[in-house]
C-alpha cells in the first residue's frame, strides 16, 4: 500500500516556540529531566550543583548534557526521551498543568485570519507539546501538526529549522519565540524572527537579537506582530 502524501506545502507559516511564548514557563520544569534521568540512567546532580540556563534549548541538547555531565550512559539517551513523554502525561496535569500566555488564544486566530498557518517549531517532543498546550486549553487542532517542528531527536535547534527549512521548501516562514536561541536559529536558515518577551528575557534583551519585531506580549503588541508578518 502506498503512504499517502503530505498536504500541500503552506505558502505561508509561524512557527511558534512553546515554552515562554506559547505557555508561560514552569518553575518545576526541570523535574521532567531530573526525573527521567535518575529513573532510567540511575545518575543525577550534586546536592551543591548550579542550575545551568537551559532556555532555548532542545530537549535533546538538555538530555545529552545532562547525561554527560552526570556521567550517564550516552546510549540511553532514547529510553530518557521516551520516559520524559511518559512522565509528562502525569506531570502536566492538576497541579502541574501549564498556563496560556497572555493574548495567545487572539494571536493564533488573528494569524490564522491574516492568511498564515500556525504551526510549531518547539525543543519539545511531539507528544510533550500537544499534553502541555491541550492541559493549559489552547486548541491542539489550531496548528499544523503535519508541518511542526521538534526537538527531542535534535541536538542543536538550528538542526531544527534547517529540517523545517527543506520540509517547507522555499514556502515563507517565521519563527515566533521569545529567546536568542529563538533568533540564532531562525538566522541560520535565513527565516525572519519574530520575539515576544513572555519568557525570561526582556524586550531589551530580545532587541539585540535579529528579530524584525519586539513585543512584550501578545496582548499589547499583536498589532505590531500582525504589521510584522504583513510586510514579509
Amino acid at each position: 500500500m502506498r503512504t499517502p502524501p503530505l498536504p500541500t506545502v503552506p505558502s505561508r507559516t509561524v512557527l511558534w516556540d512553546v515554552d515562554g511564548t506559547l505557555l508561560l514557563n514552569s518553575t518545576k520544569a526541570g523535574t521532567f529531566y531530573h526525573d527521567a534521568i535518575r529513573e532510567v540512567a540511575g545518575v543525577g546532580p550534586a546536592p551543591d550543583e548550579p542550575h545551568a540556563v537551559e532556555h532555548g534549548k532542545t530537549d535533546a541538547q538538555i538530555i545529552t548534557e545532562r547525561l554527560e555531565r552526570w556521567g550517564g550512559d550516552p546510549a540511553l539517551f532514547g529510553a530518557v526521551s521516551a520516559r520524559m513523554d511518559e512522565l509528562s502525561d502525569a506531570y502536566l496535569t492538576d497541579a502541574a498543568r501549564r498556563v496560556a500566555a497572555p493574548g495567545v488564544d487572539d494571536a493564533l486566530h488573528a494569524v490564522a485570519g491574516a492568511g498564515w498557518t500556525n504551526g510549531l517549531l518547539t525543543g519539545n517532543s511531539r507528544h510533550r507539546a500537544r499534553v502541555k498546550l491541550a492541559g493549559a486549553g489552547l486548541d491542539v487542532d489550531a496548528f499544523d501538526w503535519d508541518r511542526s517542528y521538534f526537538g527531542d531527536r535534535f541536538v542543536r535547534r538550528s538542526d531544527l529549522t534547517a529540517a523545517a527549512r527543506d520540509d517547507l521548501d522555499g514556502a515563507t516562514a517565521v519563527i515566533l519565540g521569545d529567546t536568542p536561541a529563538d533568533g540564532e536559529a531562525a538566522d541560520a536558515v535565513g527565516f525572519p524572527f519574530v520575539a515576544v518577551a513572555t519568557g525570561v528575557y526582556s524586550v531589551e534583551d530580545l532587541r539585540a537579537t535579529s528579530a524584525v519585531v519586539v513585543v512584550p506580549d501578545l496582548v499589547e503588541g499583536l498589532p505590531l506582530v500582525l504589521e510584522a508578518l504583513g510586510r514579509l
